[in-house]
């Protein structure tokens, strides 16, 4: 069990996580009629960085973790379209959307790393 809260201490999860709160909390002022739309999609694959991380963490083969790490790294590209897409719209303002982008930014360079350790 303490192998499986050993994730908590990682940097790249802290701050996957905290883009996912970041996610939500924009995605709470979106039209009504993007609830299964555009709001579930991009919480969708916030989520699912965090939750690759932690599942790639648990596994004990490199192969297998890079695995889940790949999907995460997938997830994020996708956010990285919803957010342009909603700044687009009009359902994000300039700030909130550099406020995404940077968070997202900065998870793909401690993803990038994070990967990294393990495709030596």
């Amino acid at each position: 069990m303490e192998n499986n809260q050993g994730y908590k201490k990682l940097n790249v999860y802290q701050k996957a996580n905290g883009l996912v709160l970041v996610v939500y909390k924009t995605t709470s002022t979106f039209p009504k009629e993007e609830l299964f739309g555009l709001i579930s999609q991009m919480r969708r694959c916030a989520v699912s960085v965090p939750a690759n991380i932690v599942e790639g963490y648990g596994r004990r083969t490199k192969k297998d973790k890079l695995q889940f790490l790949y999907i995460a790294r997938g997830s994020l590209n996708e956010l990285e379209y919803y957010i342009e897409l909603v700044l687009q719209l009009g359902y994000i303002a300039k700030s909130e959307y550099e406020e995404l982008t940077v968070l997202r930014s900065e998870v793909g360079r401690l993803l990038f790393g994070f990967i990294r350790l393990f495709e030596k």
